[in-house]
């Protein structure tokens, strides 16, 4: 497959973002992340890869329905590559949206980094989604790391310590880096008393983290209140049952145990700075 980069040069370094459903995805957090910032930058598809060479159609079907034209048509598994410029910047930022593949993992990021390539980009973020022990009634945690020393010192990140099992993401970082490509890794932590998508308060924690990264604030739309409207159903949940609302209670004295010293100037000075820039854009949440 080949992709034409657009003939103007970008006005900052072109980055890669990538989200995969499954289980990498908690709560289908990360990929509508990405899904948001596809249509909120107005992002047009400019590649796709051939599901035939990367899924088990026995694991993630096709679905068949009616097209707009009235005809029955066939959606296959896929991954999507598409292309949107950021409204402030004007960064090119390339998103990459699918399924994580059954089979040939190692093809399937060699090609999508080669598709990098051709539209010139030189960082890749890979995105992701857990269950964690964290309770709902507190700010998503979203980790920032990065096995690139370089990127750790520009970004004042931690490494990655995660030993065990790694998903498609894990392995697209690893080869993003054996390319010679800048990369991070960002995850948002779930509560896993509260598992099924969808989970707007992660999408939205990774949508504010997005922003501090690309320096570009995000029209956040309707996810705020969807998020306050999901974390008052999950308070619901747990007033009904003792057994949750206890659970709950000890995480968030954990939580804020932990956090207490965090508390800081700096952290208020950074959250009053993300909100003037929404403003200053139109972009409210």
């Amino acid at each position: 497959m080949t992709t034409d980069p657009a003939s103007a040069a970008p006005a900052a370094e072109t980055v890669l973002l990538a989200a995969f459903e499954g289980w990498n995805d908690a709560g289908g957090a990360a990929t509508a992340a990405l899904e948001h910032l596809h249509e909120v930058w107005g992002a047009e598809q400019v590649d796709e890869l051939d599901p035939e060479e990367y899924h088990d159609f026995q694991v993630n079907r096709p679905v068949v329905g009616t097209g707009p034209d009235g005809q029955r048509e066939i959606t296959w598994p896929t991954t999507v590559v598409a292309v949107a410029t950021s409204p402030r910047t004007g960064r090119r930022v390339v998103i990459v949206h699918g399924i994580e593949p059954s089979m040939r993992w190692r093809r399937y990021c060699s090609e999508l980094l080669d598709i990098a390539a051709g539209l010139g980009v030189r960082t890749v973020v890979t995105i992701g989604a857990l269950l964690a022990d964290v309770p709902h009634t507190r700010p998503i945690p979203v980790n920032a790391t990065s096995d690139d020393a370089d990127v750790r010192a520009d970004l004042d990140l931690e490494p990655n310590s995660y030993e065990g099992p790694t998903g498609i993401v894990g392995v697209l970082q690893h080869e993003a880096m054996a390319r010679g490509l800048r990369s991070l890794s960002l995850w948002a932590a779930v509560p896993h008393y509260v598992a099924h998508p969808p989970s707007p308060k992660a999408t939205l924690a990774i949508l504010n983290r997005l922003e501090e990264h690309l320096g570009e604030p995000v029209a956040l739309g309707e996810l705020p209140d969807d998020s306050l409207a999901w974390q008052h159903g999950v308070d619901e949940l747990a007033a009904e049952d003792t057994e949750i609302g206890e659970y709950v209670r000890q995480l968030e004295e954990a939580k804020d145990t932990a956090e207490l010293p965090e508390a800081s100037g700096e952290a208020i000075a950074q959250e009053f700075e993300r909100y003037l820039r929404r403003r200053d854009r139109g972009t409210g949440g």
